[in-house]
């Protein structure tokens, strides 16, 4: 497994962002989102820390959350070295990424550590059994639809186990029932993309558990509808990001 740091010229505070990257659980490596980290590193001024999990099918749930999990403990124990304060370390994902983070989170309270400040889920990816009325609704979506959906959880969890009462809340955040004590957490969802109602409903889950929660819904966009940057709502969706992670680091 490996790692990716990306420190600024000047760091501003001794705080940090984990990220992981997106790709259905199938797909992405550390350089999907290489951009996006050098842009959090210089905007945000703090220290980046980007994880290269293995990929499903070949290496399917639990592997992929075992290393984000194993890279959040040596990004934590490794603080002094990269002159960073533990309690100062936000989790950020996108897509799969997203659903990782929420995971993640999960893992990291029931096993008492790392500490994470913050969960920053975009568009995440939380829910196997398929069933919300947007997965239902968007069968012909850009870059995401519910085909894909299906053929990204059935290499993660198996093609015998997604959907089915063996699925684990660790593997589909969506399933958990007790989500008190989790991180604050901002939640982003797009309008026309399947994975707009599974975010909508674990943002109010995790509200309704006592979490500080954040929720957007932007307008007219769609899954990874981020990439068509001239857009004036993806300025909007990507000068919020680093508002959101700037304002949770207390920078």
């Amino acid at each position: 497994m490996k790692v990716r740091i990306y420190q600024p010229e000047q760091i501003r505070a001794p705080a940090a962002v984990y990220r992981v990257h997106g790709g259905g659980f199938i797909s992405g490596d550390l350089e999907t989102e290489h951009a996006l980290n050098v842009r959090l590193a210089r905007e945000l001024g703090v220290t980046v820390v980007a994880v290269g999990y293995r990929l499903a099918p070949e290496t399917p749930f639990p592997g992929p959350l075992d290393d984000v999990y194993a890279g959040l403990l040596w990004m934590a124990e490794s603080a002094g070295e990269l002159e960073i304060e533990p309690r100062r370390i936000a989790i950020h994902g996108t897509s799969a990424g997203g659903g990782l983070c929420a995971a993640l989170a999960l893992l990291a309270r029931d096993r008492g550590g790392p500490h994470i400040a913050f969960q920053f889920l975009g568009v995440p990816e939380l829910d196997d059994r398929l069933a919300t009325p947007s997965m239902t609704m968007f069968t012909d979506t850009p870059l995401w639809d519910r085909s894909k959906a299906i053929a990204s959880w059935g290499h993660y969890l198996g093609p015998t186990v997604a959907g089915t009462d063996r699925v684990p809340v660790y593997a589909a955040p969506a399933r958990a029932a007790d989500l008190a004590g989790l991180p604050p957490a901002y939640v982003s969802v797009m309008h026309y993309d399947p994975l707009r109602d599974e975010g909508v409903a674990y943002a109010l889950a995790m509200l309704a558990a006592g979490v500080t929660v954040e929720l957007h819904l932007f307008p007219g966009t769609f899954h990874g509808s981020a990439l068509v940057q001239h857009a004036a709502i993806s300025q909007r969706e990507q000068a919020e990001l680093i508002a959101v992670l700037r304002r949770a680091l207390g920078l």
